[in-house]
């Protein structure tokens, strides 16, 4: 048997105990960085610290605060927050007890949330502040199993019996413990891998949202894989700000317990650039859409100062993909990322003009970013890769606690999601659906045997529902999703997630794009651009004072757009082109149910709400 192997099969039952073993072993070390906002306008966050010892210690007060309020194990406690430091210390604590945790998302409404705490039956909420306590607050009188609320953040929340703050509860479980001093160790000690420890809401793209209950072996098994990738070491410093009620945020906190760095954690995406050069991480998970993001500004800043400087970050854009590309093939064939001394020298110069300016808004530390939750664009991937900001995608679903695939660090390539964590399995179906199996896979959905019964076999093989194609030597590429996939009505196969990948490495004011095409006989698109983006376009180009909606609806802006749209069908297979396009008179929010909080296309819901922008573009076309 391999030490890889032997790392994982000899894994403790949960990561509550990986939790108290990592503490035993390095209690004064780093554990957690957190922003301590200072009052407006008086200068950046102060970042403070907490050792393993310090966080083990508010872990067991919130642990036992929960024990004495008569949480039980596997009973579920909800937590409704943002992704702070509260929320991983809340979330061990509730690990520690035995509970599980239900994750809601913040931006979730009191509907949806109340259906979730009623499905899940959970016991104890933990809130982030007066606006998430208001949501069960409404809806009390449909909640009998919610005994008690805990509020983070107390300001304006009044507490009583039914609600009480998170320092109470702190105070209270310390008091309880200094009674019962070995209670943490005995509840902990007495987890068995089957327990249930999570019940994660997976925000469907259609109907309710299924609950997937991933108990404690899962996380375990995750914490120990991860180590095993060697991806991560003692010295990292990870900076988290993917939202925790996401499967992929909570992933990296159980990674983190296992390898022993610092974590500094700060959810407000608002903040990134101005935390990176403070945090200065080495490494940090990010969704596509920050790198989009990322791109686009890097690109109209370079508009902005004018033609020539424009020119600069365009040759710099294609030599940092011809670079990565022919390194990348070369480390392939070869094992070194050797490359021609014509295309090193154009490399050195666009470095020193424009990539050490963006490694530098990075925080200049950064060894490599892990990119997931939806496919990233190669031709964007190639741009950061050349850049020296190595995004190494990875892929899995909540199904299977996260990360089933990853890229291998140095041997990492561009448009695939890498090789399966040890321990995993995977298979392609006749059809081409990837099917997983191993530790990492849920129990099932959570009252639902037979939506169960639909995804998971009796010998533990998971269909993911995604489709995608191995290398000879094992590295997955993911071609899209299985019900997503367009069938025009001249029996032509489109992967939409491909065509719209390549319109935002095209185009650097797309904010989001939807292309529609299932039983048509030609693929039309609904373009929103990003709002930042276009209105400094929009002040070059004589629309300067006019509202977004005004930009977009002007000809000239439609006019832009489709020159984007030509080059990006000047690359596509006939079938595939984008004959017609409507832009958005918004761009698509979480707010109205348009993108899941994970930053993921909702189709069914845009196609609704935008159905006669398809229709009128389909109109007095012969279709057949």
């Amino acid at each position: 048997m391999s030490h890889t192997q032997t790392l994982i099969e000899n894994r403790p039952p949960s990561v509550a105990a990986l939790f108290l073993e990592r503490v035993a072993a390095t209690p004064d070390a780093e554990a957690y960085r957190y922003p301590v906002p200072v009052s407006a306008g008086e200068g950046p966050d102060e970042w403070r610290s907490l050792s393993w010892g310090q966080a083990a210690e508010r872990v067991h007060a919130i642990a036992a605060g929960l024990i004495e309020l008569g949480v039980r194990p596997e009973q579920r406690v909800a937590l409704a927050s943002s992704t702070r430091i509260e929320w991983i210390l809340a979330d061990l604590g509730i690990m520690c007890a035995g509970a599980a945790t239900t994750t809601i998302y913040p931006q979730t409404n009191a509907d949806e949330s109340a259906f979730i705490l009623s499905d899940s039956e959970s016991r104890v909420l933990v809130a982030e502040n007066a606006a998430q306590l208001a949501k069960a607050l409404e809806k009390r009188s449909e909640l009998p199993d919610l005994h008690h609320v805990v509020v983070i953040d107390p300001e304006g929340v009044e507490s009583g019996d039914w609600v009480l703050t998170l320092a109470e509860l702190e105070t209270r479980g310390a008091a309880y413990l200094e009674k019962h001093p070995e209670l943490i160790k005995e509840r902990v000690g007495a987890i068995t891998k089957d327990q249930l420890a999570t019940l994660i809401y997976t925000s469907g793209t259609t109907g309710r949202p299924k609950g997937v209950r991933l108990p404690h072996d899962n996380w375990a098994y995750m914490a120990k894989a991860i180590a095993a990738t060697g991806l991560v070491g003692g010295d990292d410093v990870q900076y988290l700000w993917l939202p925790l009620a996401h499967v992929f945020g909570k992933v990296l906190t159980s990674g983190q317990i296992e390898v022993g760095h610092v974590t500094a954690v700060d959810g407000r995406v608002d903040k990134i650039i101005e935390n990176l050069p403070v945090v200065q991480p080495t490494y940090m998970a990010a969704v596509p859409r920050i790198f989009e993001k990322v791109y686009n500004g890097v690109a109209a800043k370079a508009r902005a100062g004018g033609g020539a400087k424009y020119r600069i970050f365009q040759w710099a854009a294609e030599v940092a993909r011809e670079y990565a590309k022919v390194s990348q093939d070369n480390f392939r064939r070869t094992g070194t990322h050797s490359v021609p001394f014509g295309l090193g020298a154009r490399h050195k110069v666009a470095d020193t003009l424009v990539y050490a300016k963006i490694r530098e808004a990075f925080g200049g530390r950064l060894r490599a970013c892990v990119s997931g939750s939806a496919a990233l664009a190669p031709e964007i991937g190639y741009f950061f890769a050349g850049a020296g900001i190595h995004i190494l995608e990875g892929y899995g679903l909540t199904e299977s606690s996260a990360a089933s695939f990853v890229n291998p660090g140095e041997s990492y390539r561009t448009g695939t999601v890498g090789k399966p964590l040890p321990g995993t399995e995977v298979r392609i179906a006749d059809d081409g659906e990837i099917l997983l199996r191993g530790p990492g896979i849920m129990e099932g959905y959570h009252g639902l045997p037979e939506k169960t019964a639909e995804v998971l076999e009796a010998d533990g093989w998971f269909h993911t529902g995604d489709i995608g194609e191995l290398s000879p030597d094992g590295y997955l590429r993911i071609t899209d999703r299985k019900k997503d996939l367009i069938k025009t009505s001249g029996g032509k196969y489109i992967a939409p997630a491909e065509v719209e990948g390549q319109f935002k490495a095209v185009c650097p004011y797309v904010s989001n794009i939807l292309v529609h095409g299932a039983d048509r006989n030609f693929c039309t698109a609904l373009i929103a651009l990003d709002e930042i983006a276009i209105l400094e376009w929009a002040k070059e180009n004589g629309l300067e004072g006019k509202t977004y909606a005004e930009v977009v609806a002007a000809p000239v802006t439609v006019e832009m757009v489709d020159g984007y749209v030509r080059e990006l069908n000047a690359g596509l297979q006939r079938w595939q082109t984008i004959k017609k396009f409507r832009l958005l008179p918004r761009d698509l929010d979480v707010e109205h149910g348009e993108i899941t909080p994970s930053l993921k296309l909702k189709r069914p819901v845009v196609e609704r709400e935008y159905k006669h922008l398809i229709e009128e573009m389909y109109a007095g076309t012969r279709e057949a």
